[in-house]
Parts: structure tokens; sequence; C-alpha cells
């Protein structure tokens, strides 16, 4: 039996798009193109590509805050995609979304006691004693039991940050979907908001899907890595395997990008060639050969899979060492 609290097989989101007098469909933006993957409980996966290679979508697609198109999501074996309204209210209290934005994910006419005991009213937890629930949520993100009487703007955009982390966890959630939680704040504070979370899956044996772009961010926090583009997993493995030897030639530009704080450090920079392409009409066979430098003419053709055991890549040249060797 799987240890995975988060399965994910084939899922697919395409978004119709309408022209004309009559809004007839003429055809569909294809942001999330049959990924899959395994979270096991207790570990951290991340979701890491450049805007618009769909990891948000797949996000929003899991929590079904925008309805999947195709393919499985499984919550600690339940099928999520098939759950009628009611069922899946119940189980969003186990599943919980951490916003980008700290300052537009807040309403700014709640003060931080009824944002985070608005779930608890929803979710019928913590009667009688939701002011004590609060300031224990509040100890748990690192703010003083004085911020429930305050409004968001009265606070930084870390602090908002931990409100939101707050928010999340107080209906007692088993896996947090993080959607680049640290990129609108500063260096200093990023750091303290990935300390918190690390922190948080410590103490409560949280599970996390991680979203982000900076691999830096990536390495800090996360078990495994899945690198997407355009709808796609192009490369996914352990965490100190992918970055220590990256296969996939759009997971070795995006390392390369990676700021290196050494100033007597000589690194070489991948610059990837041309724009990516529209996802109404992705190229055929490997989605990023007009951009790689290693492309052939078989990759035009034939879409790879994903090859490899822990360490996986989709990549027709640079199939993982153990395939090649079998070939």
């Amino acid at each position: 039996m799987s240890d995975a609290l988060l399965q994910v097989r084939d899922l697919t989101k395409r978004f119709p798009v309408r022209r004309g007098v009559f809004s007839q469909i003429t055809g569909y933006v294809r942001a999330v193109d049959g990924i899959s993957f395994d979270i096991p409980r207790g570990k951290t996966l991340a979701l890491v590509g450049e805007s618009g290679s769909g990891k948000t979508t797949a996000g929003r697609a899991i929590l079904r805050l925008i309805e999947p198109t195709s393919g499985s999501v499984r919550f600690d074996g339940q099928e999520v995609t098939t759950l009628n309204k009611h069922d899946l209210r119940a189980l969003r209290k186990r599943m919980q979304l951490i916003f980008q934005d700290p300052y537009g994910s807040l309403n700014p006419r709640m003060t931080v006691y009824n944002v985070l005991s608005e779930a608890m009213a929803i979710h019928g937890l913590a009667r009688g004693r939701r002011r004590e629930r609060v300031y224990e949520l509040l100890d748990q993100v690192g703010l003083a039991d004085t911020a429930a009487d305050r409004y968001p703007h009265e606070f930084s955009g870390g602090q908002r940050q931990r409100i939101g982390i707050a928010r999340a966890l107080a209906v007692e959630p088993d896996i947090l979907i993080a959607d680049e939680p640290v990129s609108a704040l500063d260096v200093s504070v990023q750091a303290q908001i990935l300390n918190l979370l690390a922190q948080l899956q410590q103490d409560l044996g949280l599970t996390y899907l991680f979203i982000g772009h900076d691999l830096s961010v990536v390495r800090h926090i996360s078990d495994e890595v899945a690198v997407m583009y355009l709808g796609k997993i192009v490369e996914m493995g352990p965490v100190d395997a992918l970055f220590s030897a990256p296969v996939h030639p759009y997971t070795k530009a995006l390392l390369s990008a990676v700021p290196v704080p050494d100033p007597d450090a000589h690194k070489h920079r991948i610059l990837v060639q041309g724009d990516v392409p529209s996802p109404m009409n992705p190229p055929s066979g490997c989605r990023f050969h007009p951009r790689c430098p290693d492309a052939t003419s078989a990759c035009a053709i034939t879409e790879p899979q994903l090859e490899g055991e822990s360490h996986r890549a989709a990549c027709l040249v640079h199939a993982p060492a153990p395939l090649r060797s079998a070939k």
C-alpha cells in the first residue's frame, strides 16, 4: 500500500477560448496537460517552472478551486474529482491553500480574529474557545495576541503572510498547497517564512505541495522537485539529485540562472533562445525542442515520457544513465 497522501494521475486542465459574436469555442489553452506525481506523508514536493508553465493551475485543480478537465486526484485514498459539494467541503478542511499575495488575500474589512475564526465557524471547530484558538494560531506563526484585533493594513507583508499561514492552519489540515508564498516578500523575510514552514511541518507533520519559480528557495524546503514546462513535467527527482545532476536541458538552464553568493565564482549561464510557445498550440514532440540547443529531428516528432527510477526525465537526447546503458 502506498504511503502517498496525495496521488495525482494524468491531471489535465484546458481552458476554452471563445471568439466571435456567438462566443464559439475556437480552441483550448492547455494549461496542464497530463501530469502525475505522488507526495508521501510529511514530505514536500516542489513544482517549479517559469511563468505560464501551469504550476499554479495544477495546484488549484488539485483543490478543485477550478475543475480539472480530466485525470485523477486521490487524497488519502479518496478520489477528489468525483466528490459532490458537501463531501468536497468536508475534505477541504484537510487540504488548504497559502496564497501568493499577502496583500490581496486578506479581507481589509475583517480583523485578524475574524479572518482566522471564519474558517472555524464554517467547519464547526473550536466551539466556545475560538478566541483562545486564535491566540494559539498567532503564537504558532510568531505573532503576538494583540494582532487578533488589528486589521490587515496594519501589518507588513511578512506579517500578513504569517496571518495567511495561520488561516490555513485554523482548520487543522493535513496538506498545504503553498502557491509561491514568498515571491512577494523581501529576501530576509523570505528566509523567515521558509523557516516557519519547515518548523510547522516538523511540529504538525504537515505535507506540502510548494509551488515556486525560485530554485534557491525550492532547494531549501523541498524533498522532491518536479520541473514543469508548458503544462508538462519534464524532470522530477529528489532535490539533491536534481540539483547536482540535472538531466533535461530546460532544468539545466533554470539551474544556471540561480545566483551564487560568491563574487569570485565563475558560473556558466545557459541562455534559452526564443519565447515560450503558445499553450493553445504547443509544439509537436518535445515541447521544449524549438528552444533546446541539443534538439534533434526526432525531438520534433516523438513526445518523450518520464523515464528513470527515482530521478526521471522526459528527454530523448539526455535519457537517464540506466536507460542509455540499456539501449
